[in-house]
């Protein structure tokens, strides 16, 4: 470790009571427990304040768990995004969740409610994004950075416009990571230039009246300008007196949030891990195979162009966690010293993006609970954690695991059922989409069911129902309703001009003799000309016969035809718009 604390600055004393904050984290060498998705593990988070988890996987997938005593609950699974999630964030009254992807969405999810709450189509990609509000304040803001600019934009989430509230511009690069600091109510953010910067979460501009400098040039936040180190991830503590951000020389700055001072940093790069290992220091040693294994590992790492370690504070602020090639690091930051190490023992997993849950007792609002009281409640503190292209999510807490012998009930649970490749793979004619009978579209307004056409246009019928049991069509909206015409839907963006089909381009037209669109509930594929077919598909309220040779049919509405009318009556606005949102909450295939 390398201290860069200031010249002068007297080492305070380890008072008797910081052993109480420390036995209220998680202390066992191996991982309790671990649990499944169906995708490598990207991205863990905890919403301590209601007692759950969330974890995202790279195929886009999210789920929300409930923290039992000496467990977790699942409580429910999404479909979150169509891409790799690139950043979740949890609001500080552990509610709201959100999640944003390369596909230029923003999801909300209400967690005590498990509930997709808002869906809004993004005009940018989005590279990160943070919660910004105090319980107090009557906006649910949500600070959502530009990947192609150092845009930041703010949004409320319970609004219902999609228009930002503001857009901060005090970055020139795209920023990498934001942290919100509620009790000084400002973010701190950083960028790919490596800058530092503070803007106040209500009026959006440098925040005097909450730091103690003026000037930069009076702080040590140009320290990864000066060394041309983008920021890659960021970590306040509790308190607001210090943030933590690591870089790609693998170091650890820890800085004093009112002065900008730089207070220490812990060197965690391959070349002091290699010094470490030569050294007579048991605690950081490994078995040279073990260590030229490990290494082997952290150079592939850095080769992929992911975060894959963050940092996270103790909700003393005392303590410093962060994942390494040894395990999860513990550092008293007072002290300067390791106070232990998980996971060590486990060399088949390299744990990063770490999150800490410590089971805060429950006391009145504004409330501040001493270390002196901690023993009076009952804890159960856990380090959830990804391990490096897993496909699990692993939990640390003060227990080791049971050692039965019984695989039936070992620490591993296989909670996940096979995927419907997998499936395929084992007996490829029976779960073929051509072979859907039915689809059930189960909308705000009522259920649509739809006979398909299986037989005379299979490729197309296949494209839907796939799309279908994926959940592409899950809280998409009928963005287009002409009266005596049609009702348009399929489009994630919500504005007809986004959706794709299942592989990933457009798809040919299935025209058939015997499919014309001759009366009313035609089921059609919307295109943009011949052989142009993704995943926005009309019903037709009229017969409709110019469309023939056009739109490939491949289904009829069999039940809901009330629905159907119902939702072609709707008011629209001047773009044939709904002005109130008609949804498809999920699909059913019926085989």
């Amino acid at each position: 470790m390398e201290d860069s604390g200031e010249a002068m600055a007297k080492r305070p004393r380890v008072k008797e009571w910081e052993r109480t904050w420390e036995d209220a984290m998680p202390c066992a060498e191996m991982y309790e427990k671990s649990y499944m998705h169906r995708d490598a593990v990207t991205h863990v988070a905890v919403a301590e304040a209601t007692h759950f988890f969330v974890t995202a996987s790279v195929d886009g997938h999210l789920k929300l768990w409930k923290k039992v005593i000496g467990d977790v609950e699942f409580v429910k699974q999404f479909r979150a995004h169509l891409k790799p999630i690139n950043d979740l964030c949890v609001s500080p009254d552990g509610t709201l969740c959100a999640t944003v992807a390369d596909d230029r969405t923003l999801k909300v999810f209400d967690i005590v409610g498990y509930d997709l709450m808002a869906f809004l189509p993004l005009s940018f990609t989005p590279e990160c994004a943070e919660w910004i509000f105090k319980a107090t304040h009557s906006q649910a803001k949500i600070a959502v950075a530009d990947k192609n600019s150092g845009d930041v934009m703010v949004f409320d989430a319970k609004g219902n416009g999609e228009e930002a509230l503001h857009t901060c511009r005090h970055h020139k690069k795209r920023v990498r990571c934001m942290k919100y600091v509620e009790k000084l109510d400002l973010v701190v953010s950083g960028d790919e230039s490596g800058m530092i910067e503070y803007w106040c979460a209500t009026a959006y501009k440098f925040p005097e009246d909450k730091v103690n400098f003026q000037l930069k040039l009076e702080t040590d936040l140009f320290e990864l300008v000066k060394q041309k180190l983008p920021v890659q991830t960021l970590a306040v503590s509790p308190d607001g007196a210090s943030f933590a951000v690591i870089s790609t020389d693998r170091r650890i700055r820890i800085f004093k949030l009112k002065t900008g001072k730089l207070r220490r940093t812990y060197d965690e790069s391959l070349e002091m891990a290699s010094q470490v290992q030569t050294s007579d220091n048991p605690t950081q040693k490994l078995e040279d195979i073990d260590f030229g294994r490990r290494l082997m590992i952290e150079k592939q790492m850095d080769k992929e162009n992911t975060v894959h370690t963050n940092v996270q504070f103790d909700e003393s602020g005392q303590f410093l966690a962060y994942s390494t090639h040894l395990g999860i690091k513990i550092v008293h930051i007072l002290s300067n010293k390791i106070v232990r190490i998980l996971g060590k023992v486990e060399n088949t997993e390299r744990f990063h993006r770490i999150a800490l849950y410590q089971g805060a007792p429950s006391a009145p609002t504004g409330a501040r609970i001493f270390a002196q009281d901690i023993e009076s409640f009952q804890r159960d503190p856990v380090f959830l954690c990804c391990a490096y292209k897993k496909q699990r999510m692993y939990m640390f807490s003060r227990r080791e695991p049971d050692d039965t012998g019984d695989e039936s009930v070992g620490r591993d649970v296989f909670n996940e059922k096979p995927s419907a490749e997998e499936m395929i793979a084992v007996n490829p004619s029976s779960e073929r989409g051509d072979k859907a009978k039915e689809v059930v579209l189960h909308t705000t307004s009522g259920d649509i069911a739809i006979s398909l056409h299986g037989n005379e246009c299979p490729k197309t019928v296949e494209n839907f129902t796939v799309h279908c049991r994926n959940g592409y069509y899950d809280n998409v909206i009928f963005h287009r309703v002409i009266k005596g015409f049609m009702i348009q839907t399929g489009d994630p963006l919500g504005d007809g001009t986004g959706g794709t089909s299942i592989w990933g381009t457009e798809f040919e037209d299935e025209f058939h003799s015997s499919l014309r669109h001759d009366r009313p509930y035609v089921v059609s594929m919307a295109n943009s000309g011949l052989n142009t077919n993704g995943s926005q598909f009309f019903i037709t309220t009229v017969a409709t016969p110019w469309l023939d040779k056009k739109h490939t049919v491949f289904g009829l509405v069999t039940r809901g035809t009330q629905v159907v009318d119902q939702v072609e009556a709707t008011e629209t606005d001047e773009h044939d718009k709904p002005t109130t949102d008609i949804k498809i909450l999920n699909t059913t295939v019926v085989m």
